[in-house]
């Protein structure tokens, strides 16, 4: 499940370890039939919706060598985060920012608030 195809958000880049989630409707099922009971959704201590776009995930901290032959310009070198665009994700509201963007809300989760993923796997 490809959300992005139309590029509204290729101007975008999302900062380390978070995700840009678009939350799902109220009773919005997956084809699997998971979806949050509107009590749960009422009480807005967790919410669902599904990822647009991740950042790059948890920076690795370079080892400090005084080698003069390396290039000063190396990489940041980083963990990639579970998430992935296209994913239903189900998530912390209180971990959330919600953001607008073009009239449409959205929500920037640390995946450390991410409680689970539901994927469709391309066999």
């Amino acid at each position: 499940m490809r959300l992005t195809t139309d590029n509204k958000f290729k101007k975008l880049i999302v900062i380390g370890d978070r995700v840009l989630i678009r939350p799902a409707k109220a009773n919005e099922r997956t084809e699997t039939g998971l979806y949050l009971p509107p009590g749960v959704q009422e009480r807005e201590k967790v919410q669902q919706g599904y990822v647009i776009k991740t950042g790059p995930g948890y920076a690795i901290p370079m080892p400090v060598e005084e080698e003069t032959w390396k290039s000063s310009d190396e990489q940041v070198k980083y963990v990639p985060l579970q998430a992935k665009e296209g994913d239903l994700a189900i998530f912390l509201l209180s971990g959330a920012t919600e953001v607008l963007y073009e009239n449409d809300k959205y929500y920037i989760v640390p995946q450390s608030a991410i409680l689970m993923l539901e994927r469709e796997e391309e066999m």
